[in-house]
């Protein structure tokens, strides 16, 4: 769930705007409850001294021996009535009394919830424990002339907080009329809230997710354009649709791939142009060397001039694998690999293959082809030997060549990339070449998005050739860091291919 939270913009559009509704939601019902609280106790109040000015001019008119007919008929669930010889001194025990009164049941109440929608009545009981622990600093009280409008004497008193009011007012024979009020607050999380909050993000989230796949779809179609044109591949412009800013990125992003083929295009056509302008005075001089009479500084001559050329050649050559013209298609990555090992093998060469299983990985073959067999010309010429494996690490496909050579110091391992640099401190003077090699492999590695590096060996040094993962096709199980042995790379390969008997 994290990970689908961090990696899809419709998941994060979703989730803030559910979490906007939840605390508007909340804000709502805290502001519109304590404003329904106080309409509620308002009115409670009310009802209560209404009630109880009614009942008190009724009693007071009502013969001794039926009044507590009146009282047990004017009960409802949120009242008690009752008569008492004395006065009540003490709050606290008054309190225990109205909860004792609220627990009996009624004799005239009709469950109208029961009889007209089928349900029951939940009786208004208040706590004995909650009544017992609150108010207990509260005395009797007062209320105001104009409140309560009777010539008897009244006192009140709240309990359980404020949900429950209780009164005693003196009747004209000397007895005291009590009188308990007991109104239970409802939740402000009811069913209705929460089937409308439900309903209301099931439509919030129906929207959110198409607006954010609205959004995130050009965003997708853009990030694998980027993904492919960083690996050299031609592409058709991009739709440029949707909103306006989408419609600016995706013709921002078509210009700019204009840009970049017509300045590689560019450049290589100036490099064949001075390449074959170049030609001709290279010509001129090979003519011009026959009318030299020494015969020695004739052959230097020609050898400079062979150079020359060769420079020419292969400055173009490199210009031209630069311009990625080729196009991108899957291929058999082993077998590629494989079949360059085989041509050095036919050539003499000690080259082994250590195969991680099938891979079919996109790319430029071509290219590709070409960058592997300059390392493995290398590993062989200044290594004698060659051990390539072809190993999957969680993001990356590696290409390494192990040889037994003198290997590349550090401080020069970025400048061996560099056109036509000779490591003439560790590498034989005689071994020919102009440099291009390693610049072009890694080159064509950076067209494929990935890159080259060195890593050295008590004898001899690791040549790793990175390529991304497309997860296309077959792969093998990947390795989970880049900090493997090639020893244990070896041995997981020999496994799996005593495994699998069909690829024996």
């Amino acid at each position: 769930m994290i990970r689908i939270w961090i990696r899809s913009l419709a998941a994060q559009f979703l989730g803030f705007t559910l979490a906007a509704l939840l605390i508007a939601q909340a804000m709502t019902f805290v502001i519109s409850w304590n404003e329904h609280s106080k309409a509620l106790d308002a009115a409670a109040k009310s009802e209560f001294f209404s009630r109880a000015r009614t009942m008190t001019r009724l009693v007071n008119a009502a013969v001794p021996q039926f009044r507590q007919q009146v009282l047990t008929a004017s009960e409802t669930g949120d009242s008690r009535f009752w008569i008492s010889d004395r006065d009540a001194a003490d709050t606290p025990s008054w309190r225990l009394e109205a909860v004792r009164q609220f627990t009996r049941p009624l004799e005239n109440y009709v469950d109208l919830v029961r009889v007209f929608e089928g349900g029951t009545a939940v009786a208004q009981i208040p706590s004995a424990k909650k009544v017992a622990s609150s108010n207990h600093d509260e005395d009797w009280k007062t209320p105001f002339q104009d409140l309560w409008a009777l010539p008897q004497p009244v006192k009140y008193t709240y309990f359980e907080g404020a949900r429950g009011y209780g009164m005693v007012v003196k009747l004209d024979d000397g007895r005291y009329l009590n009188t308990a009020f007991y109104v239970k607050q409802d939740s402000w999380w009811t069913s209705t809230s929460l089937s409308s909050l439900v309903l209301t993000a099931a439509v919030l989230a129906v929207i959110g997710v198409l607006i954010g796949n609205r959004i995130a779809h050009p965003l997708k179609s853009l990030a694998r354009a980027a993904e492919a044109l960083g690996r050299g591949e031609n592409l058709p412009p991009l739709e440029e649709k949707g909103p306006e800013e989408i419609r600016r990125t995706a013709s921002a992003f078509n210009q700019m791939q204009a840009r970049l083929h017509r300045f590689i295009d560019d450049r290589t056509k100036m490099l064949a142009a001075i390449g074959h302008d170049l030609r001709t005075p290279l010509t001129t001089l090979r003519l011009r060397t026959e009318f030299v009479q020494d015969k020695d500084i004739q052959q230097k001559m020609l050898m400079t001039i062979e150079e020359l050329q060769s420079m020419t050649e292969a400055a173009i050559a490199f210009a031209r694998g630069e311009s990625t013209e080729e196009e991108t298609r899957p291929i058999q990555l082993e077998a590629l690999v494989g079949s360059i090992c085989d041509d050095q093998e036919d050539l003499g060469h000690a080259v082994t293959l250590i195969s991680a299983g099938k891979i079919t990985y996109r790319c430029r073959p071509d290219g590709l082809r070409r960058a592997v067999r300059n390392i493995i010309e290398n590993a062989v010429r200044y290594g004698d030997e060659a051990t390539v494996l072809i190993l999957q690490t969680v993001h990356s496909i590696d290409i390494v060549v192990e040889d037994r050579g003198p290997g590349i110091p550090d401080e020069m391992r970025e400048k061996v990339f560099a056109p036509f640099f000779r490591l003439e401190t560790s590498r034989n003077k005689q071994t020919g070449g102009i440099g291009l090699g390693l610049a072009i492999a890694r080159a064509v590695a950076r067209q494929h998005g990935g890159d080259i590096t060195f890593v050295s060996r008590d004898i001899g040094m690791r040549t790793i050739i990175s390529l991304p993962r497309h997860d296309e096709g077959e792969s093998g199980p990947a390795i989970t860091s880049k900090r493997w042995s090639f020893a244990t790379a070896v041995k997981l390969s020999r496994r799996r291919r005593q495994a699998s008997p069909a690829s024996s």
